[in-house]
């Protein structure tokens, strides 16, 4: 699959070196979309002067050069120094008739770690969770697509003070005879009934303080307990993902535990090299360019008063860990907006130690947050987060009740498993397609509408459009031939050879609700091509021709609908 803005540029790039005598490599011809045309090149803008020419001047020359090129119709400048391209026909056609959409481009030679969902041990994923998880799963899966090497890098909580009350209110209910996967079924509960205890009871309060101790000395009976309780967690995880259908699994796992043996000689190593002092018995670093509500240096507190490690440290250790051993190219922590003054801090401490270098990108995708219908944080009525598996149960739920009002569809089972595939997709795709560092409104019965920008309206017209191909290729020969004779054939040819560089796009911006936008776009481009041209009653090469956009838009739509974790059903 070959790319407009892809076949073009090499041309643009050897026109401007004829003209300017510049190294063809270094040239950027600057090719974007163009309201006039279908491609245009704005290089003139940036190279003519320093030549002696007019960007009119310079534009013309590369207007000149373009025009014997055979995949370009037509070359023109216009003002202030554009080249307005526009693509020959016959070379849309070529491509439409090549058209097959790979199942990853090939190697980029990046290496690129994504830091996503990121839960806490003992605690349910709830609403918060949703935009860290379904954002970071869809950049994982649009950055290995475009051939990165993705390393995906689940950070839980999984260390720490809490444990030895969850530990101890763990052998008090395995003593008592209670269920002993509470924890995977019901989180929340069994970390409430710790806490309850914690600070009720002084006696369990002092257990509890004492096992601390015994879990960050590496007591193997401590250790072993703290096993079984992120196992627990493991299987409720799992069990979230599964329903979500992100890609995420146990070897993904990095959580704050990893790093536990590592902290000692890390917090050693910065007091050597002067970035960490002793400040009231707790070991602080103070990053440059930091200050305090006092106006005094911000400080990250690596080793508490008491010898523990807070999560700053792990988050370095992290950090360090990416670069030195994952040979990281690119960090990416998609992670919650409040959280950016902290990462700043972090990568700024890694820098001063010298462990983060220009070598390694470091990027913080900013999430926003989900809200109810009164423009605050979304939360039950008694003021709760929203278990995050009670909200995908009602999204299917929803599209279950959308499917037996307007579908065709008679077996049970088939019907629920596309109101799954719908349901889970409408989450999905409502969160994806906003900017993700902003807030919007969860509205289940918008996300799960036949229409409008939602997932079930892409998933129904990639229903409708194998419908249609089944139908076409059941009654008649099918050929070869794609011919272009309507301007909405053309416009739709031109979008599906655009989507290569739509996830580029998604990719280099780190952003998926571009991706989004131009799923949406095509769709839309495919309705006015199907309202515009006939597909089964038009004459033989017109129909053959109109059934080779159906099956291209159908392979583009799947494939970007994959990008984001989202399935098509074969019917709706």
């Amino acid at each position: 699959m070959i790319s407009p803005f892809s076949a073009v540029r090499p041309l643009a790039q050897k026109a401007i070196s004829g003209i300017l005598g510049l190294p063809a490599a270094d040239i950027d011809p600057v090719v974007r979309e163009s309201q006039f045309a279908d491609l245009q090149l704005n290089a003139a803008l940036a190279l003519s002067r320093r030549h002696g020419m007019t960007p009119m001047e310079l534009a013309e020359l590369i207007a000149d050069a373009l025009g014997g090129e055979p995949l370009i119709a037509e070359a023109t400048a216009s003002k202030p120094g554009y080249v307005n391209i526009v693509l020959a026909d016959s070379w849309i056609e070529q491509q439409i008739r090549d058209l097959s959409i790979p199942t990853r481009l090939d190697p980029s030679g990046r290496r690129v770690v994504v830091d996503y969902s990121s839960p806490n041990v003992a605690k349910e994923m709830h609403v918060g969770h949703l935009r860290t998880t379904v954002v970071g799963d869809a950049l994982v899966r649009i950055l290995d697509w475009l051939g990165n090497d993705v390393i995906k890098q689940n950070h839980i909580g999984d260390w720490g003070t809490p444990f030895g009350m969850l530990i101890e209110h763990a052998l008090d209910a395995k003593s008592s005879g209670q269920d002993a996967h509470e924890l995977a079924e019901d989180p929340n509960a069994f970390y409430q009934a710790a806490r309850e205890k914690f600070d009720a009871d002084e006696d369990f309060a002092t257990r509890a303080r004492l096992r601390v101790v015994l879990l960050q000395a590496g007591d193997e009976a401590t250790l072993s307990l703290w096993s079984d309780l992120v196992g627990e967690s493991k299987t409720y995880f799992n069990k979230v993902y599964a329903a979500l259908e992100v890609s995420l699994r146990d070897e993904d796992l990095a959580g704050e535990s990893t790093y536990n043996a590592q902290l000692p000689l890390l917090c050693e190593d910065l007091e050597k090299i002067g970035l960490a002092t002793v400040s009231e018995g707790a070991l602080c670093a103070f990053p440059e360019g930091f200050k305090g509500r006092d106006s005094q240096p911000a400080a990250l507190i690596l080793r508490k008063s008491d010898g523990g490690y807070g999560y700053a440290t792990t988050d370095v250790a992290a950090l360090k860990y990416r670069v030195q051993e994952l040979k990281a190219d690119s960090v990416v922590y998609v992670v919650g907006s409040p959280q950016a003054n902290h990462l700043e801090m972090v990568w700024q401490l890694t820098r001063e130690a010298g462990w983060l270098t220009p070598a390694t990108d470091v990027t913080h995708v900013k999430i926003g947050n989900v809200l109810g219908p009164d423009n605050k944080i979304l939360r039950t009525r008694s003021g709760k987060s929203f278990k995050l598996l009670d909200l995908v149960a009602e999204a299917v739920a929803r599209a279950h009740k959308v499917l037996v009002e307007s579908s065709s569809l008679e077996s049970p089972d088939e019907m629920q498993a596309v109101a799954r595939m719908i349901g889970t997709g409408a989450v999905k795709y409502a969160d994806l397609s906003v900017a993700h560092d902003t807030e919007y409104i969860f509205d289940l019965d918008r996300m799960v509408s036949l229409s409008g920008n939602t997932a079930p309206y892409l998933q129904y017209a990639v229903a409708r459009i194998r419908s249609l191909i089944e139908r076409g290729e059941r009654t008649g020969q099918v050929t070869n031939t794609v011919v272009i004779s309507l301007p909405e054939e053309r416009q739709l040819a031109m979008s599906l050879l655009n989507f290569e560089a739509a996830v580029e796009t998604a990719g280099e911006k780190l952003e998926p609700h571009r991706l989004c936008a131009y799923l949406f776009a095509l769709t839309q481009r495919f309705s006015s091509f199907y309202d515009a041209a006939p597909v089964l009653n038009a004459e033989d090469d017109a129909r053959s021709s109109r059934l080779a956009l159906c099956r291209a838009t159908e392979q583009v739509l799947v494939q970007g609908l994959s990008l984001l974790g989202i399935r098509a059903p074969q019917r709706m």
